[in-house]
């Protein structure tokens, strides 16, 4: 039986992608671009949109197993029909699923609830990989971090956590109807974030501490919406509970332990180097 994984060029579904075929998964990579895929070798790679299920004909058939995502495009918009999602997935029996979780629940995972489908919900916490996003370019070009809020705590998670999280669930089964955290090893701060960075890249990497109104101003220069920026106000000044609270879960379910930012530094060093 096949094992499918949607969002499969993302950040994470790509690295489920891998895990599964390591441990001698059939896999059926699900993209909106397969031209552009660039996935391994042995991968099956159709095309399909979670946003379109008009996209999806056949997509399910023989699967045992599916990754899921809750949000659809690049700008995590919601699924617009996620109970149509559902019927499709177990119409074809597929018999578990993960949801990786960008956005609150929706219709998705309600729908899901209600099916006679085994279910796990993934909600990682920060993302490490969003360091790659946010920081290269700026600690290439200019070796300084300008940034709010020095003294936030994250458990960031590392992806290929998350993807291994994700993989052995399909793989193994056993986790049906359970909502799981997923976190690094420790939290660190915003200055100790930089600080590890800094020894991994080989060059100081400064760090000036901005001001709500500052960073308010920069976000916006930088061409964020006023809603986007309002949300990481928010977020980062306020993180919640879960968002700094390290819990076991990725040595749980794995049998290792999660991986640190410091790990995850010294992998992606080059990406911060002029």
């Amino acid at each position: 039986m096949t094992f499918l994984v949607t969002g499969a060029t993302g950040t994470v579904g790509r690295l489920v992608v891998e895990e599964l075929l390591a441990a001698g998964r059939p896999v059926r990579a699900l993209t909106r671009n397969p031209a552009e895929a660039g996935l391994p070798e042995g991968v099956e790679v159709v095309a399909g949109d979670l946003a379109r299920l008009d996209s999806l004909a056949g997509v399910f058939d023989g699967v045992e197993a599916a990754h899921l995502i809750n949000f659809a495009g690049d700008d995590y918009r919601p699924l617009p029909d996620g109970a149509g999602l559902v019927k499709l997935i177990t119409e074809a029996g597929v018999r578990r699923v993960t949801v990786l979780g960008g956005r609150a629940e929706g219709d998705l995972e309600q729908a899901l609830a209600a099916a006679d489908v085994e279910w796990t919900l993934l909600e990682p916490v920060e993302f490490m990989s969003n360091t790659l996003r946010w920081w290269s370019q700026t600690i290439k070009t200019e070796g300084v971090i300008k940034e709010p809020f020095g003294d936030r705590l994250s458990a960031l998670v590392h992806e290929r956590d998350i993807a291994a999280v994700a993989a052995t669930v399909l793989a193994e089964g056993g986790h049906g109807g359970r909502t799981y955290t997923l976190t690094g090893p420790e939290a660190i701060t915003l200055r100790e974030k930089i600080a590890i960075l800094s020894a991994a890249v080989g060059r100081e990497v400064r760090f000036v501490e901005l001001s709500v109104d500052e960073a308010r101003a920069k976000w916006r220069a930088d061409g964020m919406g006023e809603e986007t920026v309002e949300f990481l106000v928010g977020a980062l000044g306020d993180t919640p509970e879960a968002g700094y609270t390290v819990v076991p879960t990725v040595k749980e379910i794995t049998g290792r332990e999660a991986r640190s930012f410091a790990q995850w530094a010294a992998e992606h060093a080059g990406a911060f180097r002029p």
